[in-house]
């Protein structure tokens, strides 16, 4: 894998990270009965550090805190990020999370009125829980369906060969060896059976 393209994809996984972190945050917003729950999705131009600011209403100081508490405890008990910094729970009116690549702020809704980061935040781009949910569960399943294609894609056996046989070695030719000369010998003692055979018998002197 080239280098350009080993940063695109640490880079696009890092970005889901993120987004399943806001996810997170925006679940307890709306767990916890926040108002007009918001997530702007910053442009990266005038975004700064953050990618994403989570804005969400409370109708009093104590219901504020809770949300606050209890974000930083789900993301720490199941993610174990904690946020940098924590700003305004003391008071109660406007609590900043700072997670560095995201941010929570949870006003209450006169206070939200006043400052508007809505407003503020003109380039951003606002979307509900449900918007952002859906758009993440999208950006899963498509990374999830490239993988299975990749895997699939290794399995597959390359195509077999045509076999190549083997060039078959000559054969030996053995030379037969020339049959033997009878001896001279064997020869010679044959003939003598024969001569014998055929030589008449010599006479005695006596008479029959």
């Amino acid at each position: 894998m080239k280098l350009g393209e080993l940063s695109e994809r640490m880079t696009t996984e890092t970005k889901q990270q993120i987004r399943i972190l806001v996810q997170a945050a925006a679940a307890v917003c709306e767990d916890k009965k926040g108002n007009d729950t918001r997530i702007l999705e910053l442009d990266p131009i005038d975004a700064g550090l953050s990618d994403f600011f989570l804005v969400t209403s409370a109708t009093n100081d104590r219901q504020a805190i809770a949300i606050a508490d209890e974000i930083e405890h789900r993301l720490k008990k199941e993610f174990g990020t904690y946020p940098n910094s924590v700003e305004g729970r003391r008071k109660g009116d406007w609590i900043l999370l700072d997670y560095v690549d995201f941010v929570v702020h949870v006003f209450l809704a006169e206070r939200r009125a006043f400052y508007d980061i809505e407003r503020l935040r003109k380039s951003a781009r606002p979307l509900t829980p449900a918007e952002f949910d859906a758009e993440l569960k999208a950006a899963l399943a498509a990374k999830t369906l490239a993988a299975r294609k990749k895997a699939t894609a290794k399995a597959k056996p390359a195509a077999a060969k045509p076999a190549v046989k083997p060039t078959p070695k000559p054969k030996k030719v053995v030379a037969k060896k020339p049959a033997a000369k009878e001896a001279p010998v064997k020869k010679a003692v044959a003939r003598k059976a024969i001569v014998k055979k055929v030589a008449p018998k010599k006479r005695t002197g006596k008479k029959p």
